[in-house]
């Protein structure tokens, strides 16, 4: 594969907001490319236990889905060190994916909300210690303030004005 569809690729998972179809895509493409390399290496390391690829790859896909029958086992420590990375790394990709598709899911319904919405609240949009916030800031004080007056039992005064 050229070097700069790679890229191009990487760069559109990267920058726009991950769909449900594409999420698959990821994943798919991580647990194939994880399952055939660490299927190709143990058999490379552990010829004894492993007789052949496709028993590689058997093993690494009930490694990385943490299944593990126990039907293959890694008999030497090279082994079993591919195993260890294809748990880790399959545990770690799996947390990365998930917050990932979530981060995602919440921003693309953000968008989508917005033009319903209308404009998004100062909070929101603006800086922290902006102006915008300042005057949402005394808002709701003032509000407050109006219902501490009505709740209080003995509001005999006028409510306070700002």
């Amino acid at each position: 594969m050229n070097v700069r569809i790679l890229r191009r690729v990487l760069r559109r998972y990267t920058t726009q907001p991950l769909s449900a179809r594409r999420a698959m895509r990821v994943i798919i493409a991580a647990t194939t490319l994880t399952v055939v390399i660490g299927g190709v290496l143990i058999r490379l390391v552990d010829e004894r236990s492993v007789p052949n690829v496709g028993v590689g790859m058997w093993w690494a896909l009930q490694t990385a889905t943490t299944v593990g029958y126990g039907d293959v086992v890694p008999s030497t420590s090279a082994g079993r060190l591919i195993g260890s990375f294809i748990m880790l790394e399959s545990i770690a990709f799996l947390a990365i994916v998930t917050a990932w598709v979530t981060s995602s899911f919440v921003r693309r319904a953000q968008l989508e909300r917005a033009p319903m919405e209308g404009s998004a609240s100062p909070a929101v949009t603006e800086d922290p210690g902006g102006p915008g916030v300042e005057a949402l800031l005394r808002t709701i004080d003032a509000r407050l303030r109006r219902i501490e007056h009505a709740l209080d039992l003995g509001a005999d005064r006028p409510p306070p004005t700002d």
